[in-house]
C-alpha cells in the first residue's frame, strides 16, 4: 500500500496504470471493448479515460443467467489541479505562480508549507501528427503555497484561518529573477531567444492554448518528457505532496499516507482479485464473474461519463454477460440480463470515519468505529448509503464464514450531515444489490491521512471471502 498510493499512485491516471501492472503480471490481459471476446476461465480488464478501469474473471463453471461479484472503488481524491490556462503572474510580477483550482473538498489548510510537485498526463504531437497521451510525474519539490506569516495577521486572522480559494492556494513556480543563482537575467534572456526565433521566422505560439500557459511550466514538462515545448497540445496535472508514506506508531500499528481515501480501497480491491484467480480450483469452482471498477470523479458526485452515476457498470454487465449469454438460444437475453441482475451484488468500498480521540463528541455514542478494529458498514436510513437489512447480513455472515473479525458499524449522529459515495448511484444506476463500507481512517480529505495496519489485512481478507463465498451465502439467504 505504500509503494501503491504513497509513492506510485499521485493521481487517477497513475493508479490506474499502478493497477494494470499488477494486473498484467498476475496474467490479465486488455480486452477490447469492441469485440469483447470473453472465454470461461479468462481474465481481462480495461479502462475508460485512462482513469477508470474494469477487471474481471470468469468463472469455469458460468453458466448463462449467473451473477457478477463486483467490489467498486474511487481512483481520485481531493487536490487541487492545474488551471485549463496556468498563467496567472502578471509579465512584471518577481514570484512565478500557476494557476490552480480545487478538486472536491479538501482540508485546504492542509496544503500549505508542503512540498508539492505535478503528475498527471501530458498530450503530445508525434512527428506524423498524431497525439498521444503521456503519463508524467516529478519525483522533485516544484512547487509551494507559503503560509502568511503570523506577524502579518491580524487578531482576528489568528483566530480562525480563513482561505480564499482563488487568492491563497496559488502555488510558487519560480522567481522572475534568477541573476543571484545563475548569474543569468531570465527576462533578459527570453527576449534575447525570442528576438532569435523571429529572425530565424519561428515566432512565440499564438494558437489559442500556449500563449495562455505559464512558460516555465512547459519548459518543465517538456524537459521531464524529453519533448520539444512545441509538441505539447494540453495537459490535466494534479499537485501531490512529495512526501512518502510511512508507518507511525510505537508499535507500528498507523499508515500515514496521501490518498488513503480512497486508494487503499483500490489497492486491497486489486489484490483480492488477483490473489483469489491465483489459488487453487477457484476459478475451476467459480459459477460467476468476479469483477472489480475503480472510478474517477468520486469527490465531484460521480455524474460523469467514467464515474460510478455513468454509464460503466451496467455496460459491463450487460455486454460481457451478452457474450457469455450468447451460447444460451432457448432463453431471450433481455430475461438472462434480468436474472444476471438479481443474482449479482456490488460491495461499495470507500473509507470510513474512525473514532478521533479529540473530537468524540462528533460521533454517534454507539457506533464508533476504531482503527484496526476491522471494516465498518457504513448506514442511513435516508439512504445517503445503499446498505439494507439484506445486504448487511450477507457481508456479516461472510466475515463470520471466513472467520474474519466482526465487522464494524458507522451512523452518523442524527444533528450531524451525512457524507455518501458511490453504493446509491450504482444500485440506481443498474438495479443491482449493494452495500457500502470501508476502512477506517482519520484526517480525512487532509492532505496526509490516517489508518490502522492491521486494517489493510482486514480489508484484503474480506474481500477475497467476499469473491469466494458470496454465492453460497446469497444462495442461503431468503430473498
Amino acid at each position: 500500500i505504500i509503494q501503491s498510493a504513497g509513492i506510485k499512485s499521485t493521481d487517477p491516471f497513475h493508479a490506474v496504470q499502478t493497477s494494470i501492472e499488477m494486473l498484467k503480471e498476475a496474467g490479465f490481459e486488455e480486452m477490447d471493448e469492441a469485440s469483447a471476446d470473453v472465454q470461461p476461465g479468462g481474465l481481462y480488464y480495461y479502462t475508460r479515460n485512462k482513469s477508470t478501469l474494469v477487471a474481471f474473471a470468469v468463472g469455469k463453471q458460468y453458466r448463462p443467467g449467473a451473477g457478477f461479484k463486483i467490489i467498486g472503488g474511487h481512483t481520485d481524491s481531493p487536490n487541487l489541479k492545474v488551471k485549463p490556462r496556468s498563467k496567472r503572474s502578471a509579465k512584471s510580477a518577481k514570484s512565478i505562480q500557476v494557476g490552480v483550482e480545487c478538486y472536491g473538498g479538501g482540508l485546504w489548510h492542509t496544503w500549505f508549507d508542503r512540498d508539492l510537485s505535478l503528475s498527471g498526463r501530458v498530450f503530445c504531437r508525434k512527428q506524423d501528427g498524431s497525439i498521444e497521451q503521456r503519463l508524467i510525474k516529478i519525483d522533485r519539490a516544484v512547487l509551494r503555497i507559503p503560509n502568511l506569516a503570523i506577524h502579518l495577521q491580524t487578531a482576528e486572522e489568528r483566530k480562525a484561518f480563513k482561505i480564499n480559494k482563488e487568492d491563497h492556494l496559488s502555488p510558487i513556480l519560480a522567481m522572475s529573477a534568477q541573476k543571484a543563482l545563475t548569474g543569468k537575467d531570465t527576462e533578459k534572456d527570453d527576449e534575447s531567444d525570442n528576438g532569435e526565433k523571429a529572425e530565424n521566422g519561428d515566432s512565440d505560439k499564438n494558437d489559442g492554448w500556449t500563449e495562455h500557459q505559464e512558460p516555465l511550466l512547459l519548459q518543465l514538462l517538456a524537459s521531464e518528457l524529453d519533448i520539444p515545448i512545441q509538441d505539447i497540445v494540453d495537459f490535466e496535472l494534479n499537485l501531490f505532496d512529495l512526501q512518502t508514506a510511512s508507518l507511525g506508531g510505537v508499535h507500528s500499528e498507523f499508515v500515514h499516507s496521501a490518498r488513503l481515501d480512497n486508494l487503499a480501497s483500490c489497492y486491497l480491491a486489486v489484490q483480492a482479485l488477483i490473489d483469489c484467480v491465483g489459488q487453487e480450483d477457484y476459478l475451476n469452482q467459480d459459477r460467476d464473474i468476479s469483477m472489480i471498477i475503480l472510478y474517477d470523479h468520486e469527490e465531484v458526485g460521480s455524474s460523469s461519463a467514467i464515474g460510478a452515476a455513468g454509464p460503466v457498470t451496467k455496460e459491463a454487465v450487460k455486454r460481457i454477460s451478452a457474450v457469455m449469454n450468447a451460447k444460451e438460444g432457448t432463453v431471450a437475453p433481455y430475461d438472462l440480463y434480468e436474472a444476471t441482475i438479481r443474482k449479482s451484488f456490488i460491495l461499495s468500498s470507500d473509507q470510513a470515519h474512525a473514532l478521533h480521540p479529540n473530537y468524540a463528541s462528533k460521533h454517534e455514542k454507539n457506533h464508533q468505529p476504531q482503527m484496526n478494529g476491522g471494516m465498518v458498514i457504513k448506514r442511513n436510513s435516508n439512504q445517503r448509503y445503499a446498505t439494507n437489512g439484506v445486504t448487511g447480513v450477507l457481508i456479516r455472515e461472510i466475515a463470520h464464514r471466513a472467520s474474519l473479525p466482526p465487522v464494524q458499524e458507522f451512523i452518523v449522529r442524527q444533528d450531524c450531515g451525512c457524507g455518501s459515495t458511490i453504493g446509491p448511484l450504482l444500485s440506481t444506476a443498474t438495479g443491482i444489490r449493494a452495500i457500502d463500507m470501508g476502512c477506517p481512517q482519520l484526517s480525512m480529505h487532509s492532505i496526509r491521512e490516517t489508518m490502522g495496519v492491521c486494517d489493510l489485512t482486514n480489508g484484503l481478507n474480506l474481500f477475497k471471502a467476499f469473491f469466494v463465498h458470496f454465492r453460497a451465502v446469497d444462495d442461503s439467504l431468503e430473498q
